[in-house]
């Protein structure tokens, strides 16, 4: 498994924000569901590491976030939902300082093609500054996938981009996960339905579904998830 997360916890004084959770990721698109303070983001930022948990472990492709964090940076990108951008950069210039960082091999090559892929082309000599935040949130999702990570971590990775761009964005994020595996975090029900193989969705730190997108809706007399994830968080 590219993720496994064993009775994971994370305690702040006296709350817990995540609370004995446990699962796998495998290759593959998993919707990361869940009410606003539920300890997705808190998840998140545990498996990127950029906050250690109170107990429990986690590993990214086999290597353990509190042990070797270096190792487990080195095979993820991560777009967190607050995304924290060089603003008097080009564009393209944030591009070559990321692929600087990663000592990439034929770093203009590889930055093409993310421009490409992102549809960032007409924006590349911009700096960063002057773009529209649909736009913005392109260039923080082609730093995220430059170095070529085996696993994505995607906080709300749509946020601010108009229905074309949104299509854009669905349907690279459907040809990553053919070959990677990709958390992604969303608030919008119909963005999971059209990207995502299973769906976690996690309520007050604990997990209340872990399952395949069918097999979720077979559970609950094929209700919309919407409605499934209403009646789990409702609680």
């Amino acid at each position: 498994m590219s993720i496994s997360v064993s009775t994971l916890t994370k305690v702040y004084g006296t709350q817990k924000a995540v609370d004995e959770i446990s699962f796998t990721a495998k290759p593959g698109v998993l919707g990361f569901l869940g009410p606003n303070g539920a300890g997705k983001s808190t998840t998140m930022k545990i498996l990127t590491c950029f906050i250690p948990q109170t107990s429990g472990t986690a590993t990214v492709c086999g290597f353990d976030v509190v042990k070797q964090p270096l190792d487990v940076r080195r095979h993820i990108g991560y777009l967190p939902e607050s995304n924290s951008l060089y603003q008097d950069m080009y564009v393209k210039e944030s591009l070559g300082f990321v692929a600087g960082i990663h000592k990439l091999h034929q770093p203009e090559k590889r930055i093409a093609e993310v421009i490409e892929q992102t549809g960032l082309g007409p924006e590349q000599h911009k700096k960063i500054g002057q773009l529209s935040k649909g736009y913005k949130q392109r260039v923080g999702l082609a730093q995220a996938i430059l170095h070529n990570p085996d696993v994505l971590i995607l906080d709300e990775p749509t946020s601010g981009l108009d229905p074309n761009q949104l299509i854009g964005i669905r349907q690279l994020i459907t040809e990553l996960g053919k070959s990677k595996t990709i958390v992604l975090s969303t608030h919008i029900m119909q963005e999971v339905e059209a990207v995502c193989d299973n769906v976690i969705i996690i309520n007050k730190g604990k997990i209340v579904a872990d399952e395949t997108l069918t097999g979720l809706r077979e559970k609950n007399n094929s209700s919309s998830l919407e409605n499934i994830f209403i009646s789990l968080t409702n609680r």
